[in-house]
């Protein structure tokens, strides 16, 4: 489904992470969150090599597609992103975004992903500075800053990888979608969207949770009147 696009920059969005989700159920999962609104999934995708836990692959994905409209927001925590970028767009994958930390040929690898349909972001680890993705950063459609440290869920967040936000909206400016990946909750909420951070990774705040649709709303709620940087609204 290459129709399917990541949302322009300008609104606040919720994409819930799989990686605290029921894997026996995945689909019933992803049915849970879509039924409350969201517009997009977030997909953790592990190799045992680039973080020490393995997820999911393009099998996966193209049997999730099946099931299932929203947007894959597609996060490749994986050696050598660009030998399997091709694969999980053609599963199903509308967004990948890869880890400048091992990426060979970055601006390559963006265009690549482009020509091939899809929406492309950068991702930082919380010891990676800025500087890092200057160079490529107006080139993605999202930047995605960890702030804790990839591989796990249910980790505490790291508030000093959040501030990262500030510098990367100053970078970006308003039309690139700035996203937060880890110990996202209704309290650390507010906190990465006064730093201009306007897309909301939550797995654990979500799936471990009885009622999905209301976890969902507690995140944005917890946005309260501020919204964001970019004058979004919020969704």
């Amino acid at each position: 489904m290459q129709d399917l696009q990541l949302p322009k920059a300008g609104t606040i969005e919720v994409a819930p992470s799989i990686l605290s989700a029921d894997f026996a159920k995945l689909a019933d999962e992803i049915a849970q969150v879509e039924a409350a609104g969201v517009k997009m999934i977030h997909l953790d995708v592990m190799d045992g090599h680039f973080v020490p836990n393995i997820t999911i692959g393009p099998p996966v994905v193209a049997m999730l597609r099946k099931h299932s409209r929203l947007v894959f927001d597609t996060h490749l925590m994986i050696m050598e992103p660009e030998k399997y970028a091709k694969a999980f767009i053609e599963a199903g994958a509308n967004h990948l975004t890869f880890h400048v930390e091992v990426a060979r040929r970055p601006v390559e690898l963006i265009e690549y992903i482009h020509n091939m349909g899809a929406s492309c972001g950068v991702c930082l680890n919380p010891e990676t500075d800025v500087d890092a993705i200057k160079t490529v950063a107006g080139l993605c459609d999202m930047i995605l800053v960890m702030t804790v440290h990839p591989g796990f869920g249910a980790q505490k967040f790291i508030d000093s990888a959040a501030q990262k936000c500030k510098r990367i909206r100053e970078l970006v400016g308003p039309d690139v979608r700035v996203e937060v990946d880890g110990g996202i909750n209704p309290e650390t909420t507010p906190i990465v969207v006064s730093y201009g951070a306007d897309t909301l990774v939550a797995g654990n705040a979500i799936f471990s949770k009885p009622d999905r649709a209301k976890a969902v709303e507690a995140i944005r709620a917890a946005c309260g009147n501020d919204k964001g940087n970019n004058g979004g609204e919020i969704r």
